[in-house]
């Protein structure tokens, strides 16, 4: 039988459109371990003029639909890499580590292979937030500024005992982060935003499912599972580069406690921002204002760019 038209994947073919025309072409590479390749959105030409900006997703569907917004006021005042993290979209590893500084090496190894030479201003959304703090702590003299946007790096697994969150144990979590079943789907969009779309058709939610949520699942169970499991705030080590907090007020995923406590743990070196009525896909559901933080962070201090087709500013 025919494959019924699949809204999904034409909305993922308009991202791969929407990233070409903004300056980037698609590219995998094997990082030459004997089992890892990373894809990644890199710019068609890198110009050593301009700083290098990394931005790492979160859990979902792949980097394309995490960072669409963000495409055209940086793509003409950076040179944007947008990877896949490993198991999601095009990159994979045979290798079994699971942790975030594994991800975070494979990262840098990408940057490497690439020849992005130089100090680089990262983002991290989420999981990737997990991803940049470690690639941070691990290449200090990489890595210049950090944002981290509701990830929760502070916490540790007593917190799932102590009902912090709003499960109680990795398995639960993982049936949400990770959903199977259009209901699992539904909770997840009500756990990450304030005001979720009041209708959502289980045909649309089991063709997102079928299309962004069935490959590598066990792996990204191991994932979930490696950052929580055993994690004590004693043992993270506390990164020196100026950094970024953004979080949404009323984050159910990560709650707004965990922002706190990285900003305690990272002292005067960090600047916390809490975005009002946001849930934890405050980067969506309030993108006009996380753009303004992160432009102020990112771009304000930036020279314009050369090129007159490049002098429309963005607000």
């Amino acid at each position: 039988m025919a494959r019924c038209f699949s809204l999904t994947a034409s909305r993922d073919r308009f991202y791969r459109y929407t990233y070409a025309q903004s300056g980037l072409r698609s590219i995998s590479t094997d990082l030459g371990d004997g089992g890892t390749v990373m894809h990644c959105w890199v710019p068609k030409a890198h110009r050593p003029s301009k700083p290098t900006l990394l931005l790492l997703h979160g859990f979902g569907a792949n980097a394309m639909w995490q960072w669409s917004d963000l495409l055209r006021p940086f793509a003409s005042r950076c040179n944007l890499y947008i990877p896949d993290l490993l198991f999601f979209g095009d990159s994979y590893t045979s290798l079994p580590d699971r942790s975030e500084a594994f991800q975070a090496r494979c990262v840098m190894r990408l940057l490497e292979a690439r020849g992005v030479a130089g100090r680089l201003t990262l983002v991290g959304l989420s999981y990737g937030g997990f991803v940049g703090y470690s690639a941070a702590a691990q290449f200090p003299d990489r890595v210049e500024r950090v944002v981290i946007c509701s990830a929760g790096v502070c916490l540790e697994e007593k917190d799932l005992k102590e009902g912090l969150f709003p499960v109680a144990d990795l398995d639960e979590a993982a049936s949400i982060l990770l959903p199977q079943t259009p209901e699992k789907l539904r909770m997840l969009v009500r756990l990450s935003f304030v005001k979720p779309a009041r209708t959502m058709p289980s045909c649309f939610l089991r063709d997102f499912i079928d299309v962004m949520c069935t490959e590598y699942i066990n792996e990204k169970r191991e994932l979930l599972q490696a950052i929580i499991r055993d994690r004590k705030l004693s043992e993270l080590p506390k990164i020196t580069q100026p950094t970024l907090i953004i979080w949404g007020d009323q984050d159910q995923i990560f709650p707004l406690e965990l922002a706190h406590r990285l900003k305690s743990h990272l002292g005067e070196n960090a600047q916390l921002v809490v975005i009002r009525n946001a849930g934890h896909a405050a980067n969506m559901e309030k993108a006009k204002e996380f753009y303004r933080h992160l432009k102020a962070f990112l771009i304000d201090s930036l020279p314009l760019p050369s090129s007159p087709l490049n002098q429309n500013k963005v607000e």
